[in-house]
């Protein structure tokens, strides 16, 4: 559920072709913003997955959730309470933010109506954690239930960490993810306060530009990204479609600065996420990078991938798909897992659009501006958060 398709098919497609999400920002007026762009969702209607009753006590990051857990729980041919116990079943979609829409809203109400007028609803609607109670409600699954709030990390720690409870026997199934529905008034705001989003407003699609010379910031997105994660014997017992296998995990923080990165945290997180799947990082061919489009950001990614892979650095493809689908802040993780799911099913490399002017510090194989076959077996997913909070799954093609 992103700005290039709520569907798998039509997502997918628009990456392999390179296309854009991002265009100008028609939710809210933007006159007075210095950034007037976003990958933004436009025409979305939760009442083609939610009741229009239940859809209206939800805020828009929840509506994103429910509409991709649905999309992954209908691909994956998962009947919670027929071909799976509900107990053994849980979800784990995590947040950056929150229901930061609903906020601005009720203050508002607040401020010009006062408090008797705050939704009864407001902090059911709000809190980050209702993504994941609102998916265990609607599919029934009874399973171990909690929220990842790690920033832009958010996502992959989900999926690392539904990873970790089925390999311990917790669970055969984690819904897993994360959904994010920042590009608000206030939000926007604040990123624009902090000189971190790009200022193309001219050429929206040409905004996101990962390891470009002339990038000048990120671009916000928003939606959501849901896999169904389940051990190897439950896909096989009951028939499931299986693109591939996640087979490492890693994380780790900077303890550093709140929102400047430090290339050894990504280092040792890449490192003990190989290290946890068993391989040598020869092995990897394939890097889904987190890739901002920021100044610091691409560099200092760079600079961890060289750390963690020596000469090898340069004989593994890197790209970033956020040049496509902008920033989904919380959501990113759980995009970008089902992007490098697909890349490693179809043996394509999705490119980072946008490289026309290569950063010489930024000297890797970016994959520029068009897909390229490969044939890659092992590829990873990097994840890094405000706060020094840094998270990386390893995922295997799978062969039966």
């Amino acid at each position: 559920m992103t700005s290039l398709g709520a569907e798998l098919q039509t997502f997918w497609n628009n990456i392999a072709a390179g296309n854009s999400g991002v265009s100008r920002i028609e939710s809210f007026d933007t006159t007075d913003y210095t950034t007037k762009i976003a990958a933004e969702i436009k025409d979305f209607n939760p009442e083609a997955y939610i009741d229009k009753k239940e859809s209206r006590r939800m805020d828009r990051f929840v509506q994103f959730a429910m509409a991709a857990s649905q999309s992954a729980i209908r691909d994956a041919g998962l009947r919670i309470g027929d071909n799976a116990d509900p107990e053994r079943v849980g979800v784990i979609v995590g947040s950056g933010i929150g229901g930061l829409g609903t906020w601005e809203d009720q203050h508002t109400v607040l401020m010009e109506k006062g408090p008797r007028r705050v939704s009864p609803f407001f902090i059911p609607m709000m809190i980050a954690n209702m993504a994941s109670g609102q998916i265990s409600m609607a599919t029934g699954a009874k399973g171990p239930n909690t929220t990842t709030v790690t920033a832009c990390a958010t996502g992959t720690h989900s999926i690392g960490d539904s990873f970790k409870i089925i390999q311990r026997g917790d669970a055969d199934v984690m819904i897993c993810g994360g959904s994010e529905a920042t590009i608000r008034p206030l939000a926007m705001a604040g990123f624009c306060s902090m000189r971190a989003m790009s200022t193309r407003n001219d050429e929206p699609e040409k905004a996101s530009r990962p390891f470009d010379r002339d990038r000048d910031g990120f671009v916000m997105g928003e939606g959501s990204g849901v896999v169904v994660l389940e051990s190897l014997e439950h896909a096989l017992r009951r028939g499931a479609r299986i693109y591939a296998e996640v087979i490492g995990y890693g994380m780790s923080g900077d303890a550093y600065h709140m929102t400047d990165p430090d290339p050894d945290g990504a280092t040792r997180c890449m490192t003990r996420a190989i290290r946890d799947a068993g391989i040598a990082p020869e092995e990897i061919g394939y890097i889904n990078a987190h890739g901002t489009s920021t100044p610091i950001g691409d560099k200092s990614e760079t600079i961890a991938i060289k750390k963690a892979f020596g000469d090898h650095a340069y004989k593994l493809a890197v790209s970033s798909t956020k040049s496509m689908t902008g920033h989904l802040l919380g959501a990113a993780g759980g995009v970008e897992a089902v992007i490098l799911a697909l890349s490693l099913q179809n043996g394509l490399l999705p490119p980072t659009i946008n490289l026309d002017n290569p950063d010489p510090e930024c000297d890797l194989d970016y994959v520029p501006n068009e897909a390229r076959p490969a044939d890659i077996r092992t590829a990873l997913s990097n994840s890094f958060g405000f706060g020094g909070h840094n998270a990386t799954i390893v995922m295997r093609k799978y062969e039966a």
